[in-house]
C-alpha cells in the first residue's frame, strides 16, 4: 500500500477554480484502478494551501494513474494556478 500526500499552494484568485477541477475529477480518480482512497484537506492556517492524500495498491498502480490521460488533463488544468511548485510524497 501507498500514501500519496500532495500538497498544493495556490494563488489566491484560483482557489475557487482548483476547487471546482478537484470536484470535477475526484470520482474519476477515486474509480481509477489500484485508487482506495482520496480526500482534499486545506490547511488550517493558509487558506490557500491543500493537500491531496490518496492511497494506491502499489507503486505500479500510482505510476499508471501518473501515466494515464486523466492524470495529464486534470494537472494541465491545476497546475497553472499554482503560486507555488507543488510538492509530492510517495510513502509506504
Amino acid at each position: 500500500m501507498i500514501t500519496r500526500i500532495v500538497k498544493m499552494t495556490f494563488k489566491l484568485e484560483c482557489i475557487e477554480e482548483f476547487k471546482e477541477i478537484f470536484h470535477e475529477s475526484q470520482n474519476l480518480i477515486k474509480a481509477f484502478d489500484g485508487c482506495n482512497h482520496l480526500e482534499l484537506m486545506k490547511d488550517i492556517d493558509h487558506e490557500n494551501t491543500f493537500f491531496t492524500i490518496s492511497y494506491w495498491e502499489s507503486q505500479e498502480y500510482l505510476e499508471l494513474y501518473r501515466n494515464s490521460y486523466l492524470f495529464k488533463n486534470t494537472w494541465s488544468k491545476v497546475k497553472p494556478l499554482f503560486a507555488e511548485k507543488a510538492l509530492a510524497w510517495s510513502l509506504s
